[in-house]
Formats: C-alpha cells, structure tokens, sequence
C-alpha cells in the first residue's frame, strides 16, 4: 500500500511540473481557469493589485457579491497560490488579503483584459442595441 502512495505521489509531483494543457478535460489547469476567470475571481484580483484588503474593503470594491461568494472566491485563489491570508493577532480578529508574486502577474494579465473591455464597451455593446432596435 506505501509503494502505491509513493507512486501516486511521484507521478502528481511529475505532473505539478509539467505544463498545463486547459483543453485536455482532466488537466487541472481547468479549475484554475475557472477560479481566475470567474466573475468575482477577476474582480477581486484586479482589486489586489491596488494592494492589501480587508474582507469589508474588498466586498464594497466589488459591488454586487455575496460575502459567502467573495468567502469562496478568496478560498480558492489562496489555494491556486494567488492570494495570501494574513490573520493578525488582534481582538476582533483582522484578516488582510494581499496578492502573492503569482497573483501579481495573473492580475496584471487579466487588468489588461478589463481595461480593453472598458475602454471598448460602447463598441461591445453597439450590436446589442442594434439588435433591439430591429425588434
């Protein structure tokens, strides 16, 4: 039973370091995707990049979530290794989320990607209305 556990170990330490491939269905590059791209998962990193939040800060910078999806958002980004928790031993309990080296660069990426959609969204939505207007 050990040498399977070994084995297991080794080749998921074998495939940790390999490449991603998000269109083959068992790569775990998938739930990552899913955790990045998300709708509250690329909020809340842009936020981050403007530095450490707070749990109250980061849910009013990101209006419209629930705190039980910005709880989940932020457990899965820490877990993915983009988000760091920091708990500070103080009374009430005070808990800083802050982006790690990793989550800069995703950040980053996905910034570029909000910045085109906003500076773009009257082209964006221009078909939208065209297509009411025909109705």
């Amino acid at each position: 039973m050990e040498k399977t556990s070994k084995s297991l170990r080794a080749a998921l330490s074998r495939q940790a370091r390999q490449p991603g491939n998000v269109l083959a269905p068992e790569c775990p590059s998938r739930a990552v995707l899913s955790h990045v791209t998300s709708r509250w998962g690329v909020l809340v990193l842009v936020v981050l990049l403007g530095g450490m939040h707070r749990f109250s800060q980061l849910r009013k910078e990101v209006g419209g979530v629930s705190e039980k999806m910005l709880a989940q958002t932020l457990v899965a980004l820490e877990g993915d290794g983009f988000v760091l928790r920091t708990a500070l031993p103080e009374i009430p309990p005070h808990v800083e989320y802050s982006l790690t080296p990793l989550g800069r660069e995703v950040a980053e990426r996905l910034e570029v990607l909000v910045d085109w959609i906003e500076d773009n969204l009257p082209r964006i939505l221009a078909p939208q209305e065209e297509a009411e207007a025909s109705l």
